[in-house]
């Protein structure tokens, strides 16, 4: 049975996973302490942030997933990232992974802590402390909308997708929730992404599959070209759905593969889309590079340059933009045998200009998804990037942020 998306599900229908959102006190009103939680320790693996200065609660996480190689509960908060924050932060960090390790009667090594908001303020730990006591995960959908919601910082609308799949013959669902809408390079960046499913997988091959689609998901989208210091996904396996263990060996590797690229991909393109002020997501789409590295590379310089972002937020088929940033991506190529579509309307040929309809163009540029295809003709290198427009309120959000 081939993967299918279920609107239905959340990050708690895969069996033996619950979660929950409160308001504890970190924000003025909205929710601001989250948790997800399994019945049993999960297999676990993660992606971090590459920026060198990482937030304490990233670190007390790489240690529960390198080390332990087990995760049964991540507490999560919003509105104060915890970093910068020298030994204070390390100090809140374990104590906030110890407050839930207690509250739910499980080891302290198998609890992951994230956290996201303003860098630089010391935790206020009386609300944190006094919440996770207040935490009551469920595996129903309320939990799930709850948990979504208090994980967000400067988002729009919360982020969450679903697929199931059959492993041998038994339902494996993988589903996954993520915050994300600015200082987002991935190399991560203000993003935090999580997955959870029911699928029986040890944490090596877990970590080889997610490590394997990162590059072409969570890699490939930009808003800003920020890097933070706190970003992270984290997938975690319980194994509840009672599969034989996979491995790349098992004839339905791939099709967990597939399922869990499309829980990835969905989330990385709900976070571009989502852009602080965002009002168009751009996809572009590279062919023709000497390698699928070189075509992603040459995307994600397109999708992130400022002058294409600004272009597109002003409905401005301008494509020369788009042109040089190709140039400037560092790829090998030819400069005369590029090929620019925008939408379905050729605008370059062999890096010479196509007459077209600037009005029919300029129609298709103020809809609510932008398509740019590139194809420079030099090999069978294919990559894909996406991000959104760059607007007047990007400026205003991220102007008056701490204020």
């Amino acid at each position: 049975m081939p993967m299918k998306r279920i609107s239905y599900k959340n990050i708690a229908s895969p069996k033996g996973f619950q979660a929950t959102g409160i308001h504890c006190g970190l924000k003025h009103k909205k929710k601001d302490l989250a948790l997800l939680i399994s019945e049993v320790p999960a297999s676990v693996a993660g992606v971090f942030t590459t920026n060198a200065i990482k937030a304490a609660p990233l670190l007390v996480t790489k240690d529960v997933v390198y080390q332990t190689g087990k995760m049964q509960a991540i507490i999560i908060n919003a509105g104060n990232a915890n970093a910068c924050t020298g030994k204070q932060g390390m100090t809140d960090a374990y104590a906030m992974q110890k407050l839930t390790a207690e509250k739910f009667g499980i080891a302290n090594n198998l609890v992951g802590v994230a956290s996201t908001g303003v860098i630089g303020e010391i935790m206020k730990m009386e609300p944190v402390t006094n919440g996770i006591q207040q935490l009551e995960p469920i595996d129903e959908l309320e939990g799930a909308i709850s948990f979504s919601q208090a994980i967000m910082t400067t988002d729009t609308v919360t982020k969450n997708t679903s697929y199931q799949t059959i492993i041998d013959g038994k339902e494996v669902i993988i589903a996954g929730t993520a915050k994300g809408s600015g200082m987002i390079e991935p190399n991560m960046a203000t993003m935090l992404g999580f997955i959870t499913t029911d699928a029986n997988i040890e944490s090596s091959h877990l970590q080889t599959a997610l490590t394997s689609i990162t590059d072409i998901t969570f890699n490939a989208i930009t808003v800003d070209g920020d890097t933070s210091t706190n970003d992270m996904v984290i997938v975690m396996a319980n194994g509840l759905a009672e599969n034989k263990t996979l491995t790349p060996d098992h004839p339905d590797w791939e099709d967990f593969i597939q399922t869990l690229h499309a829980v990835a991909q969905d989330l990385a393109k709900m976070i571009a889309k989502d852009g602080e002020g965002a009002t168009k997501l751009i996809e572009v789409e590279v062919k023709g590079a000497i390698s699928n590295a070189e075509a992603r590379k040459i995307a994600k310089t397109v999708v992130g340059s400022p002058l294409v972002k600004t272009a597109v937020f002003g409905n401005d088929a301008n494509w020369g933009r788009i042109i040089a940033a190709v140039g400037y991506s560092g790829a090998t190529l030819d400069p005369y045998a590029i090929t620019i579509h925008i939408g379905v309307t050729k605008v370059v040929e062999n890096g010479e200009p196509v007459p077209f309809s600037e009005k029919d163009l300029i129609v298709y540029l103020k809809q609510p998804e932008v398509k740019i295809f590139v194809d420079i003709h030099q090999g069978n290198g294919q990559g894909t990037a996406w991000g959104c427009d760059l607007t007047y309120d990007y400026v205003q959000i991220n102007a008056t942020y701490r204020s």
